[in-house]
Parts: structure tokens; C-alpha cells; sequence
């Protein structure tokens, strides 16, 4: 009888099996499990924790019930059903390192597939935290105002991409998270007041990037002149200058004393004007403004994987089983993806989602037809013949 690949092996058609070997034996992550098809892998566990991110479930409880509800789909997907201690003590012992490097190479695989040659790149960065509500959790950590994880991304809107991840402590601020990504020629980084470092603002601009930020009030603004040309509508201000004092406060010179930059003003309706600051010297001012504005996407994007993916209530309680919970989910989320961008380029990604809740054991189709039933076959009357009456 053929086989015809269900959704969830489309789903899982992107994760190269050679590639998760690589980085499980980098990280020994499989030690002591063994190699039979009755041991409990690191890509045994992705899959099943794929599986449960995917179809919604909650629990590991219900993580078992919902494989065993269709043991004859697990064999193509290379998996076995597992018991409840088997899943809990996975969670505790395969090192979350493992499931970040897999995050890490999908995210490549995902922008060589997606992204469009020649568009500019534009990446908005930002953080968000992930709450660690359960006491028994000592391990997590708390800064002023949340517990837990904090989670931090960079994300291209264009094409509704995730440039780069990162899991933290929240007492890890967020430019601090930024300073370790490597910075792309060319890109334009879009942040708000958070990310304030002039010495990292100093390294995009010799990096041959650009940045767009909120000024704050208190920056001093020195050798202001302003712009020749006529304000387009909304635009209050466009001004060159310079920011920052040469050795602010006895400490380190400012590297970004001597930068050209320029300063744009908006108008906000209802609001105090917003005040922008940039590197670039070329863009329209009305775009600048736009750039910013795009970076409310981003946190459209914190506010979807928090209401469909599972990151507000864990499978497990120590620190390993969360973090690899989270790159888990985000590993869910560049699946879909790149499933959604090979099957329906143009499908909404939540109504997709629940196509896929409900049939992830069958095979996939976004038709909305069935093939009609069989008809009744009719009653056939006997054929008119003679009939002999015999006594």
C-alpha cells in the first residue's frame, strides 16, 4: 500500500536529520540513552515535543494520550510511544544547548529559502519576557519587574523572519543581547530607547549599517542645523547634528561624538512629538518615520507566539526543561513557516495553524471539497420474461 506523507511529516521535512546528528553528538546530548529503536533521543524528543506544540497540548500526560491515539503514524515519523517518565526525565537531562543549535541552523535554512533577493533588509529588535509564576522554580531568576526568562529577538517584517533568538535571565539587558549578534552590512536596525549604547550605534555605523531609535529627552543635541528641503506632512523637524557629550560623566570617550546624525521629528496625535534618531542621511524623512512605525510589528509577533505557541505553561519545572521548551516552540514557529511559505504563500498563519490541530496525522489540503459519497445503487426490476405455471 504507498505512503502518503501526513501533515506532520511535511511539517518535520525541513529538520536535517544529518545536521541534528551533528549537533546532538557536539553536545553528547544523547549520553546514556543509547542507540536502539527503543531509545529515547534527542530527535525522538523534538519531534514528540513538536508534536504537542503543533496539536495544542498542554500536559505530558496529554503529550502520551495524543500519540496514542494514532501508534500506526508514528513509525514513518521515527517514533515510538513513550511513557510519562520517560518524556519527564528527557525534559530534565537533554541539554537545551541541543535544541537552540537546531533553532539556530532552521533560522538559516528558513531566510536562504524565503527572503527575496535584492530587498533591503530591515530588522527590528526586541525583547519580552517569559514569567516563571511556580515557586518551586528557585532557579529562576527576577529584575524589577518579571521572574523568569527573557526572550529576545530580531525580526525581518518584509518577509515575517526571524533573523536571530536568544533566551536569557531578564537581569540581561537587551542591548547587551544585541552586542553578541553580528551586524549585516547594509541592514537597518529598528529599536527603541532600550538598546541606548552609543559605543554600539558607533559599531553599526562603521559596520556600514543603519539604525533607527527614539531620542531621549535628556541627550544633549549639539551643532544642530536644519534641513533645507520642504517638511513633508507629519514631519515637524529634519535636522543634522551631533549627540552625546565627548566623556560623559568622567567615564569612557563617547565613540559616537564625532557622527554625523540626523534628527527626525513627528507629530503624534494627541501626543508629544516623537523624536527619532538615525545614521541615515539619505532616506526621506516620512520613511524614517515609517521604519519606526513598523517596528510595532514586533510586537505583534511577542503577542502571537505567546497566545499559539506553548511558552506560558511548562512541561517541566528546572531551568533545562523550559529553555528547551521555549526553542522548541520557535523552532515550531520557523516550520510553519517554511511549510506555509512551500504549500500556501498567501494563508493566514492562524487560520493555517488550526487547519493543522486537526488533521496532523493525515495528509494535508487546503481544498474546502470532498469526494461526494457513493449513490445508493438503484432497485433494478426484474426484466419482463415469460413464466411458465407449472402445477
Amino acid at each position: 500500500m504507498p505512503h502518503f506523507p501526513s501533515a506532520l511529516n511535511r511539517l518535520l521535512e525541513p529538520l536535517d536529520g544529518r545536521e541534528m546528528r551533528r549537533i546532538v553528538a557536539h553536545h553528547d546530548g544523547d549520553h546514556g540513552v543509547g542507540s536502539g529503536p527503543r531509545s529515547w533521543t534527542c530527535v525522538r524528543h523534538l519531534k514528540a515535543l513538536l508534536f504537542a506544540q503543533f496539536s495544542g497540548l498542554s500536559s505530558l500526560r496529554e503529550l502520551c494520550d495524543g500519540m496514542a491515539a494514532q501508534p500506526g503514524a508514528l513509525y514513518h515519523l521515527g517514533l515510538r510511544l513513550p511513557r510519562r517518565s520517560t518524556l519527564c526525565d528527557a525534559l530534565g537531562q537533554r541539554p537545551s544547548a541541543v535544541f537552540r543549535d537546531i533553532c539556530a541552523g532552521l533560522l538559516g535554512q528558513a531566510q536562504r529559502a524565503v527572503r527575496r533577493d535584492g530587498a533591503s533588509l530591515i530588522q527590528l529588535l526586541d525583547a519580552s519576557p517569559i514569567m516563571i509564576r511556580d515557586p518551586r522554580s528557585a532557579w529562576a531568576e527576577a529584575d524589577p519587574h518579571t521572574r523568569g526568562l527573557k526572550l529576545h529577538i530580531g525580526f525581518d517584517p518584509r518577509n515575517s523572519l526571524l533573523d536571530w533568538v536568544d533566551v536569557t535571565s531578564p537581569k540581561v539587558s537587551d542591548v547587551k543581547a544585541a552586542r553578541a549578534v553580528p551586524i549585516t552590512s547594509g541592514a537597518t536596525y529598528v529599536y527603541d530607547k532600550g538598546y541606548l549604547d552609543f559605543g554600539w550605534w558607533q559599531s553599526i555605523h562603521e559596520a556600514g549599517a543603519f539604525f533607527v531609535s527614539r531620542l531621549k529627552t535628556n541627550t544633549m543635541r549639539r551643532d544642530v542645523v536644519a534641513s533645507d528641503g520642504q517638511l513633508e506632512a507629519d514631519i515637524l523637524a529634519d535636522n543634522h547634528l551631533r549627540i552625546g557629550h565627548k566623556a560623559p560623566r568622567g567615564k569612557a570617550r563617547n565613540a559616537l561624538y564625532d557622527t554625523d546624525l540626523r534628527e527626525v521629528r513627528v507629530a503624534r496625535e494627541g501626543k508629544a512629538p516623537l523624536v527619532l534618531i538615525t545614521n541615515d542621511l539619505t532616506r526621506p524623512a516620512s520613511e524614517i518615520a515609517a521604519l519606526y512605525k513598523e517596528r510595532w510589528q514586533i510586537e505583534l509577533l511577542f503577542k502571537w507566539i505567546k497566545q499559539n505557541l506553548k511558552i506560558k505553561r511548562f512541561l517541566g519545572r528546572n531551568e533545562n526543561a523550559v529553555k528547551t521548551q521555549i526553542y522548541v516552540a520557535l523552532i515550531a514557529f520557523i516550520l510553519l513557516r517554511l511549510f506555509r511559505n512551500a504549500i500556501a504563500p498567501t494563508a493566514n498563519p492562524k487560520a493555517l495553524l488550526t487547519r493543522l490541530k486537526t488533521a496532523l496525522f493525515a495528509p494535508f489540503s487546503l481544498r474546502n471539497q470532498t469526494k461526494p459519497p457513493p449513490h445508493r445503487p438503484q432497485k433494478h426490476h426484474s426484466s419482463q420474461q415469460l413464466e411458465l405455471a407449472i402445477p
